[in-house]
């Protein structure tokens, strides 16, 4: 199973995100992520940086690295430009590069609408996810956030990875019966006992949320 951080990019420069990332690949954790938001959830006073910029400075920088946004929403720019982003990243970090990509829902709805942005139907942020995914997946490994069950077998259909968000362990294995999956959430006190659970379950990429013991987490492969 292989090991993932969070970069903490609710901040008003990448400083933090920056030093993280050079935490991880001195220990020798796989890849760093970061989100997708306009503002931290439920918070539109604060900052938030832009994915894409971060993971490139952090690509570029540290080879060994994995890169990738947790998750890239549709419809916060046009599907062709979102493709174009992830090829751009691509580019600056070869063969390193998850597109992992999501539906987004009702919890970030405001954020478009502050901005004047549409909030598409399920339906229609589902095709745009569909859309993405054949645009990429022969390019790099793509994963869809896991959610309404038409979400789940459309990533089942494309052959693609799920990602799940903090599930329990029976939803998590019973998505991991059908395909890959991959987890991510907050550290728990005991994080060795949760990276045991889940690499039993099946998941292939577990990815810690910002704030976890990087030097932790690389004890648990050791």
């Amino acid at each position: 199973m292989k090991l993932g951080v969070i970069l903490p990019t609710f901040r008003d420069d990448a400083r933090d995100a920056l030093g993280v990332a050079a935490q991880c690949e001195h220990y020798g954790i796989d890849g760093v992520f970061a989100y997708d938001h306009l503002w931290p959830m439920g918070s539109p006073g604060r900052p938030s940086l832009a994915p894409f910029p971060v993971l490139a400075a952090v690509g570029a920088r540290h080879p060994s690295l994995v890169v990738g946004p947790l998750v890239a929403r549709v419809g916060m720019v046009a599907t062709s430009h979102l493709v174009g982003q992830f090829r751009t990243l691509a580019a600056v970090a070869p063969g390193r590069v998850i597109a992992a990509i999501g539906t987004g829902d009702s919890k970030s709805r405001d954020e478009l609408e502050a901005y004047g942005l549409d909030y598409a139907s399920a339906s229609e942020r589902r095709e745009m996810v569909a859309e993405t995914a054949r645009e990429l997946r022969g390019e790099m490994s793509v994963w869809i956030g896991a959610g309404a069950g038409a979400t789940n077998e459309l990533a089942r259909e494309l052959g693609v990875t799920l990602n799940v968000w903090d599930t329990d362990a029976a939803t998590t294995s019973a998505l991991a019966s059908s395909g890959p999956v991959t987890w991510a959430g907050p550290a728990r006190d005991d994080v060795g006992a949760l990276l045991d659970q889940l690499d039993t379950l099946g998941v292939t990429w577990a990815v810690m949320a910002p704030g976890v013991d990087v030097a932790r987490l690389a004890n648990w492969r050791s």
